[in-house]
């Protein structure tokens, strides 16, 4: 059993403690057979493949199909949206794909935080194969690269912050970007965006709850309510502090069941109905937004394995 597998094992046992009241996110996406088929296609036109994953979820946005597709591509793992995430989290999840033979870097497509390194790590990953076709006497070209991830990673802010300008449509809606492009990243590097491909179905609960918390997938497809309840169990038990202070609940408030809890946030905010009843809609909105919008502070859901001993900790962009 390998690291991510055990980590699906403990969110077994999470789903077993909370009663199974784990939120089933359905997600029937007819288009990603096609995607799998056009990855599968363009893989042989680049030297290596760059996987973006949210640094907030790296077990939960990465896509088993990506792996298999990619086979013995050399890939390199980007940690997108690490602002968002917690700090020493980020550096233990670096050095565990680092363990695992894997380059690895942190980055916020964003800011640009972190760009130059995943640059340098892409160039340095395709050598040797532009170098093999130098020697059998192909002109000299820049690196390619295929940018791959599940949609609403970050891909077009990757792309575009890489490129300098607004080269692929941008918007905070799961799958936004459909079509492929090659994007010019300066002399050395040529990218290659391909749409986000998500599973056939989500075989854990938990990583469709998870990736609902972060928005890959679309708020129209799974129950709403019963996810942000177990948002809220989550953040009461591991950053109560921030979720107190954020909405000024009190020590008696913040004792209460998920249900109550969201009715606290709710008066507390101003999201009532008239007679003074829950608009439990606007609330559940809030409390997801501001999780997205890192008011609640730096979040990681999935916590990193242990690295082998030896394995230096790095930063994390």
């Amino acid at each position: 059993m390998d690291n991510f597998e055990k980590q699906g094992a403990v969110r077994q046992m999470e789903q077993k403690e909370a009663g199974g009241a784990v939120p089933n996110v359905q997600w029937f996406p007819g288009h990603m057979a096609k995607t799998r088929r056009l990855i599968q296609g363009h893989l042989k036109l680049v030297d290596v493949v760059i996987e973006l994953l949210d640094a907030r979820v790296p077990v939960s946005s990465a896509n088993p199909l990506i792996r298999e597709i990619v086979g013995d591509k050399p890939r390199l793992v980007a940690l997108n949206k690490a602002d968002l995430a917690d700090e020493a989290q980020t550096k233990k999840w670096i050095a565990y794909f680092r363990s695992q033979g894997l380059s690895a870097a942190a980055i916020d497509s964003l800011s640009g935080a972190g760009l130059k390194a995943l640059v340098q790590k892409a160039e340095a990953l395709a050598k040797p194969k532009t170098h093999k076709l130098v020697a059998k006497g192909a002109k000299p070209r820049a690196a390619r690269a295929m940018v791959l991830g599940i949609p609403n990673v970050g891909k077009s802010s990757l792309i575009n912050r890489l490129a300098g300008a607004a080269k692929a449509k941008v918007e905070d809606r799961p799958g936004v970007t459909r079509d492929k492009q090659w994007i010019r990243v300066g002399k050395n590097l040529e990218l290659l965006d391909m749409p986000g491909i998500l599973w056939p179905k989500f075989e854990d609960p938990v990583v469709g709850m998870r990736l609902a918390f972060v928005g890959s997938v679309s708020d129209e497809v799974y129950d709403v309510e019963a996810a942000v309840k177990r948002l809220l169990e989550w953040l009461s038990a591991h950053c109560p502090k921030r979720l107190a202070e954020r909405y000024r609940l009190t020590e008696d408030e913040m004792q209460a069941d998920a249900e109550t809890l969201l009715e606290h946030i709710g008066k507390h905010r101003g999201c009532l109905l008239k007679g003074g009843l829950l608009d439990a809609e606007k609330v559940q909105r809030l409390l997801l937004s501001d999780l997205r919008g890192g008011r609640l502070g730096r979040v990681t859901f999935d916590d990193a394995p242990e690295a082998p001993k030896g394995e230096k900790e790095v930063e994390a962009g």
